[in-house]
C-alpha cells in the first residue's frame, strides 16, 4: 500500500494522485503503446519493464498491473528475450498499492472481484527469470511486488518495508509469506507488526536481496549485466533451473530433490545439453540451440 504518500503533506498526496499523460514506449522487437510503463530491450536477450507513474511514486494500482502482466506475458512468449528486468525510478520502486482506488472497498467487493490476485500473476505464468532493481522506495505492495520476482539487486539506501499495519489492515500480495521465507520469522514479526522500514544494505545483509549497489547507476549496470549473463546460456536450462529453485520453497526437501533429479534427467533429451557438454570437451563456446 502507498504508506510513503500516507505520510506525506495533504498537498503533496494531492498531486501524487494527478494522473501522468500516456507514454508510448517501444521495445526492439515488437511495438506496445503503455500509460503507466515502459519497455525496452537494453541487451540482446534482455526484456526490461520499466514502472512509470513519476506523480504518485509508480503507486501500483489495476491499470498499472494489468499493463505489467501484459508486458511481461509477451516477453515470456518472445523468442529474443531470454531474462526481463522489472524496474522503477531511481526514487522510487513502487511506493505502494494506490490508496486512492483501495479505501473504498468494501468485503464483498475486494473478495468477490479477488482484488490484488492478478498481481501474483508474474508468479505462476512468466517461466523465464524475472530480476528486480530496487531504488527509492519499495514499500507495501511494492515490496511484495520486488519479491515476487527471482531476483532481487537494490541501491544501498533503498527503502523496503510492510507497513500496512499502519493503516488497520496486513500486506495482501505475499508480504508475510515471502518476507517471512526471506528473512525469517522472527524479524518479519518485528517489520509486519511494527511497520518499520529497513535498507536496502540490510535487505542484502538479511538475505532477502541478492545485491547491493552504492548508486542507481551501478544498479542498472549490475542489474543489465547479470541479465545479459542469463540471456547468453540455453532458454531450455535456465527455465529449468528457474522452475526447480522455486520448487524448493513448495516441497519438503526429499521431494524436492527427487524432483529436481527428474528435470536433471529431462534434460538429457534437449539438443542444448549435448551442445553445452560437447562444446565444454572441445573448449568452444557453445552455439545454443534453445531446443
Amino acid at each position: 500500500m502507498n504508506f510513503w504518500r500516507a505520510i506525506t503533506p495533504v498537498g503533496s498526496r494531492l498531486q501524487a494522485h494527478a494522473q501522468p499523460r500516456a507514454i508510448r514506449c517501444f521495445s526492439a522487437s515488437t511495438r506496445f503503446s503503455y500509460e503507466f510503463i515502459q519497455t525496452s530491450q537494453p541487451k540482446p536477450g534482455v526484456g526490461q519493464v520499466t514502472l512509470n507513474r513519476p506523480k504518485a511514486l509508480n503507486a501500483l494500482c489495476t491499470p498499472l498491473i494489468n499493463e505489467l502482466n501484459e508486458a511481461l506475458q509477451k516477453y515470456n512468449a518472445a523468442d529474443d528475450v531470454s531474462a526481463i528486468i522489472l524496474t522503477g525510478s531511481e526514487k522510487a520502486f513502487a511506493a505502494g498499492a494506490d490508496i486512492k482506488e483501495m479505501a473504498p472497498l468494501t468485503f464483498s467487493e475486494a473478495y468477490t472481484k479477488s482484488f490484488i490476485e492478478s498481481w501474483s500473476l508474474l508468479t505462476t505464468q512468466i517461466r523465464k527469470p524475472i530480476i528486480a532493481a530496487v531504488s527509492g522506495h519499495a514499500l507495501g505492495g511494492g515490496c511484495e511486488l520486488a519479491m515476487m520476482c527471482d531476483i532481487i539487486y537494490c541501491t544501498e539506501k533503498a527503502n523496503f518495508g510492510q507497513p500496512e499495519v499502519k493503516l488497520g489492515t496486513i500486506p495482501g500480495a505475499g508480504g508475510s509469506q515471502r518476507l517471512t521465507r526471506a528473512i525469517g520469522k522472527s524479524r518479519a514479526m518485528e517489520l509486519i507488526l511494527t511497520g518499520k522500514f529497513f535498507s536496502g544494505k540490510e535487505a542484502a545483509d538479511w538475505g532477502m536481496a541478492a545485491r547491493v549497489f552504492p548508486t542507481y547507476e551501478a544498479l542498472m549496470e549490475g542489474t543489465i549485466k547479470t541479465a545479459e549473463t542469463i540471456a547468453g546460456y540455453s532458454k531450455v536450462s535456465v527455465m529449468a533451473c528457474k522452475e526447480v529453485v522455486n520448487k524448493s520453497q513448495d516441497l519438503a526437501l526429499r521431494d524436492g530433490v527427487e524432483f529436481e533429479r527428474r528435470v536433471f534427467h529431462g534434460l538429457f533429451g534437449s539438443e542444448d545439453q549435448k551442445i553445452g557438454m560437447k562444446a565444454f570437451a572441445e573448449k568452444t563456446k557453445p552455439e545454443w540451440s534453445h531446443q
